[in-house]
């Protein structure tokens, strides 16, 4: 059988390499070859350490180099490129195997046997949009599944831009005046909003009336629409009967502004992209559950099997502190406190060992942090931008998330806030909106998983080196879901007060605490 031959293979393997780096290899391995064998879809969750390390890849390929029939596996740009010129080549030399591997954004040849590599990007547009690059009943592997959610609605996202309106104006030159007339009154409308720091708001019935006003004028004489460009087909003639988000970008210096539309829920459109083909979904913390009832709710993914492997408490276990005296963030002490933990932390020998990086997710919060560190600790300080050795970056979550394999690891974390969505963010609100209608739980079905995605995420670096992660939000002991963020956490060591010596990576005698989560 196809396991016994990938289980064995493996195992020789791991051991001329030496000591394995992840303790979940061969079963892995086992899970994949079997889906492959009985074409029955699977989701597993590696667990944030191993995502960032990408070690557990090694399970999957030797499978698929072993697996006789073609198979297209799915991964970001980045990890393409490191699978195909490392980690392919190095199972190739050890297997005995011929298998051809391809990278592309459309199936090769109808006879082409061999590994298809391609980007979500080509294989979602492929498939949400009928373009057939792709043949159906070839099994999938889709690595990288934590930003599949954010992915797929990219991909259904639509947008009109500046050049798109001077292309309406071209093809309807009798209306040329009318379209103008209708630009300048949105654009009135979208910049009589105030400023807010993400640079976008959304967009009410009342300020969408006139675009569907413009749209009307112009199927009048073109009922099927064949004159109009296709990015203004794609707006209003959406492929999905999910409701739709509609908001604006902006760009106030320079008086121009973008139109997106969206679905909110993606899972209705992908739920008919899923059983065209066996599926192997992969990811690193997908869902709080082993069953991810959850994340495939989201994605609307059927019944499928479900693994999700534990971390290995010997090597990616972290130094929790969180202190149980700082008032909560909404309140008005709480920056004061804040900015006092803060200069308390920085001044331990942990944060003259390495970098150390502060992720705020609050944009004025900060800009006002970086103010006041880089009044006490000079050019250390650096706000999202190139930082010295045992510097302190002090950035967002997405920043940080771009950057985090760049970097050198930092043997501590601060997170100030925990990382829940805002809702003063204008996409956020739209999105609990949706739920409020529905009169759904908007916070543990929406904002709580996204938080705690982002969480797991951002600490992942840290676990390479069993560094310590500082959290300043004591909503996490005075919460209910307070308990889900530390469980996320997990393994950990946790100390309520500052300890220096905890505090100090350069001790040999360092154990952890007794208070184990």
């Amino acid at each position: 059988m196809l396991e016994a031959r990938v289980h064995e293979q493996l195992r020789a393997f791991l051991r001329q390499q030496g000591a394995a780096s992840w303790p979940h290899h061969l079963t892995m391995a086992r899970l994949v070859a079997r889906a492959l064998r009985l074409g029955r879809s699977s989701l597993m969750q590696v667990g944030s350490g191993a995502a960032f390390r990408g070690q557990y890849r090694l399970s999957y390929l030797i499978s698929l180099l072993l697996w006789p029939d073609p198979v297209i596996v799915v991964l970001p740009t980045a990890i393409l490129q490191r699978v195909q010129r490392v980690d392919i080549p190095s199972l190739q030399r050890w297997l005995p195997s011929t298998k051809p591997i391809l990278q592309g954004d459309r199936w090769p040849d109808p006879q082409f046997r061999g590994i298809l590599l391609t980007t979500p990007e080509a294989w979602l547009r492929d498939r949400l949009t009928t373009q057939d690059r792709f043949p159906r009943n070839i099994p999938v592997i889709l690595d990288g599944a934590d930003d599949l959610e954010a992915q797929i609605r990219s991909t259904l996202t639509a947008t009109l831009t500046a050049a798109d309106w001077d292309a309406l104006m071209q093809a309807y030159p009798a209306h040329q005046a009318l379209i103008r007339d209708m630009r300048v009154k949105l654009t009135h409308a979208i910049f009589q909003h105030p400023a807010n720091p993400y640079q976008c708001h959304l967009l009410d019935p009342d300020e969408q009336a006139p675009l569907s006003q413009l749209i009307a004028a112009l199927t009048e004489d073109d009922p099927t629409a064949c004159a109009m460009p296709l990015a203004w087909r794609s707006l209003w003639h959406p492929p999905t009967a999910s409701e739709q988000q509609v908001w604006v970008t902006l760009n106030r210096s320079q008086g121009q502004w973008a139109l997106h539309r969206a679905p909110i829920h993606v899972g209705a459109t992908a739920s008919q992209i899923w059983d065209q083909q066996p599926l192997v979904v992969i990811g690193g913390s997908l869902d709080t559950e082993s069953d991810a009832i959850a994340y495939r709710q989201r994605l609307g993914l059927s019944d499928m099997t479900c693994v999700k492997f534990e971390p290995d408490r010997q090597t990616e276990g972290i130094n929790l502190y969180v202190p149980d005296a700082l008032p909560l963030p909404n309140t008005a002490e709480f920056q004061p406190a804040l900015l006092q933990e803060l200069a308390r932390l920085l001044v331990q020998p942990i944060a003259q060992s390495g970098l150390t990086v502060i992720v705020v997710g609050d944009v004025p919060l900060k800009a006002q942090v970086g103010a006041v560190l880089a009044s006490q600790f000079g050019s250390r300080v650096q706000v999202e931008a190139a930082v010295r050795d045992r510097g302190i970056l002090i950035c967002g979550w997405d920043y940080w998330r771009a950057h985090q394999a760049h970097l050198p690891t930092p043997p501590l974390l601060i997170i100030p806030t925990l990382p829940i969505p805002s809702l003063e963010d204008p996409l956020v609100a739209g999105h609990v909106s949706y739920h409020k209608r529905r009169r759904q739980d908007w916070f543990r079905l929406y904002l709580l998983p996204a938080a705690l995605n982002e969480l797991q995420r951002a600490i992942a670096p840290i676990r390479d080196q069993q560094g310590t992660v500082a959290i300043l939000d004591t909503r996490v002991n005075h919460r209910s879901y307070g308990r889900q963020f530390l469980d996320a956490l997990n393994p950990s060591a946790r100390l309520r007060r500052l300890d220096a010596a905890w505090l100090d990576n350069s001790n040999p005698s360092l154990t952890f605490p007794q208070e184990h989560y």
